[in-house]
């Protein structure tokens, strides 16, 4: 029993480290975009920042993560504080909505490459599979990676549903977004039912990046 909870509260912790450094530049990286495509709301809320606690959301970035963890998935889901984009001040509506809902694509693509270069020097410098370091860097590059292919998913509210609404017509539009409230739901139904659709994906992104990075995997 002992062990068990050892090797559960090592998991976590490999886990909870990568975890808040997505939430967190995915989020300060929409903000950051919003911002430099003429939101001025994002420096008076605050989320102009790399610091986790401007972009920590009690439920969707510590609850619903320990729910996913003991329910056994092998990643986490959850989210950071939601950034209230202001359009505006966008110069081009269609253009600009786009680049802001890829923003947080752009976010884990970034964390990703960072933690598969992290997990290269660390095992130049002699680090091997039984190191928290490799173990939590290596989850940080599939983690980011999962984050992108959920975002991506046409399911709204997900920013990439965002970005299938710039090229709807207006009574298509209406009913796409309708399914917002149900959003949820689907995406649960998909890690508890048909997982492959993000997990097969996100390991070969995940794998891609590590090999890019000249990662020996």
């Amino acid at each position: 029993m002992g062990g068990f909870i050892q090797e559960k509260l090592f998991q976590l912790s490999i886990m909870a480290l990568p975890f808040l450094l997505a939430v967190t530049m995915r989020e300060a990286a929409k903000a950051y975009v919003a911002h430099w495509l003429g939101d001025t709301s994002q420096r008076a809320s605050g989320r102009l920042s790399l610091n986790p606690l401007s972009h920590v959301d009690p439920a969707g970035t510590i609850v619903i993560p320990l729910i996913i963890f003991f329910l056994g998935v092998p990643f986490l889901i959850g989210h950071g504080k939601l950034v209230h984009i202001q359009t505006h001040g966008f110069k081009n509506m269609k253009r600009d909505n786009i680049l802001a809902a890829l923003a947080g694509v752009f976010g884990n693509l970034v964390m990703a490459i960072f933690c598969a270069y992290v997990f290269r020097i660390a095992v130049y410098f002699g680090a091997t599979g039984q190191d928290w370091i490799l173990n939590a860097m290596y989850f940080g590059v599939l983690l980011n990676c999962v984050f992108i292919i959920f975002s991506l998913l046409p399911i709204p509210p997900t920013d990439g549903s965002k970005v299938v609404e710039q090229f709807l017509p207006y009574d298509m539009l209406q009913s796409y977004r309708s399914i917002a409230p149900f959003g949820f739901f689907i995406i649960i139904g998909i890690i508890m039912f048909a997982r492959e659709i993000i997990t097969v994906p996100s390991e070969f992104l995940s794998n891609l990046i590590l090999v890019l990075a000249n990662v020996p995997i």
